[in-house]
C-alpha cells in the first residue's frame, strides 16, 4: 500500500500479510503451523476474535492460509461480547466488516460477574472466556480453538513464572482441553513479534480495541491492577536488557526449549515431583 491519507481496502490489508509483512508475519505464522502442527485436515478451527490487533489479524492470516495452504480444513471466526460498552461493540463489527471477516458473535455476561472481583479479575475473566468460548466452538463442530498470543506474550510469560510463580514454565502451542474433551486449544502467531504485528496495524491505519473491560477502564483511572502491573513491568525490563543483549528475547525463548533434566534439582511430571536425589 503506498503511503496516502486514504484509507486501505480489504484488498490492501491482505496484499501487506503476504508481501510488505511476508518475512515478519507470513512466514513466521506458518513455520508455527507447521512446526507445532496446528493444523491438520480436516480440523473445524474457531479462530477468537477479541477485537485487538493479534485476534484480527490472526483471522486475516487464517484466510490467507484457506487461500493458499495446503490444508483441508474449516474455518469459523468466533467473538464474544462479555458486557463491551456500545462503542467498542460497534467497533469490532465495523473493523470485521471493514477486513470482510464473517464474524460471529455472541453475548455473556462475563464483565458483570467479575467487575466486584477483588483478587486477579482478568485470570478469572480469561478463564471464564477460555470457557465460554470452547462451548460455543464445540457447538459449532469445532475441534480447536485458536488464540492470538504471540512470541513476547510467551517470553514474558516464562520471566513472570521465575520472578514471581517460582517457577520455570512456558505458554505452550497448543494445548488439550481438560473440560471440553476432544477440544485443543492453538497459538498459531507463538513465533510472530508484537513489533511487527503492531507495524502492520499502523501500516494499514487501523485502529483496534486494546482491552476495552469495565475493569480495565476503571484502572486506568485509579491505577492498575497488579497482575496487569507486573506483566508491564517484565515487558519494559526484557525491553531494556535487551538493548545490551540483542539475542536475549530469543535466548528467553530457547531457554524451555533446551532443558537439561540432569541439571535440574526437581521437577514435576503429571503432578508428581522427581528429585535429582531419587536416581543420585
Amino acid at each position: 500500500m503506498t503511503e496516502t491519507n486514504n484509507k486501505p481496502t480489504c484488498k490492501d490489508i491482505e496484499r501487506s500479510i503476504v508481501k510488505k509483512f511476508r518475512k515478519e508475519i507470513w512466514r513466521k505464522f506458518t513455520k508455527a503451523i507447521n512446526e507445532y502442527e496446528l493444523v491438520q485436515d480436516g480440523d473445524r478451527i474457531a479462530v477468537c476474535i477479541s477485537g485487538g490487533k493479534d485476534s484480527m489479524l490472526l483471522a486475516k492470516l487464517f484466510q490467507e492460509l484457506e487461500r493458499h495452504g495446503r490444508k483441508n480444513f474449516e474455518v469459523v471466526f468466533l467473538g464474544m461480547d462479555p458486557g463491551y460498552n456500545p462503542e467498542n461493540a460497534q467497533a469490532v463489527k465495523d473493523n470485521a466488516a471493514l477486513m470482510q471477516v464473517p464474524i460471529e458473535i455472541f453475548h455473556s455476561d462475563i464483565f458483570e460477574v467479575v467487575t466486584d472481583i477483588q483478587d486477579n479479575p482478568c485470570y478469572l475473566c480469561a478463564r471464564m472466556r477460555r470457557g465460554h468460548l470452547y462451548a460455543q466452538a464445540q457447538a459449532r463442530g469445532c475441534n480447536k480453538i485458536a488464540l492470538g498470543h504471540h512470541f513476547d506474550d510467551v517470553i514474558e510469560t516464562i520471566v513472570m513464572g521465575m520472578f514471581y510463580g517460582g517457577q520455570i514454565q512456558t505458554m505452550m502451542p497448543k494445548l488439550h482441553s481438560t473440560n471440553f474433551p476432544g477440544m485443543e486449544l492453538i497459538r498459531p502467531l507463538y513465533l510472530v513479534r508484537e513489533a511487527d504485528i503492531e507495524h502492520w496495524r499502523d501500516y494499514n491505519q487501523l485502529n483496534f480495541l486494546r482491552c476495552a473491560c469495565r475493569f480495565t477502564e476503571q484502572n486506568e483511572l485509579a491505577g492498575e491492577d497488579e497482575q496487569t502491573s507486573k506483566r508491564k513491568e517484565i515487558k519494559e525490563l526484557i525491553r531494556e536488557l535487551a538493548k545490551k543483549n540483542p539475542y536475549l528475547e530469543k535466548n528467553i525463548f530457547r531457554s524451555v526449549e533446551n532443558v537439561n533434566l540432569k541439571t535440574i534439582i526437581a521437577y514435576k511430571e503429571d503432578g508428581v515431583k522427581h528429585h535429582f536425589l531419587d536416581t543420585y
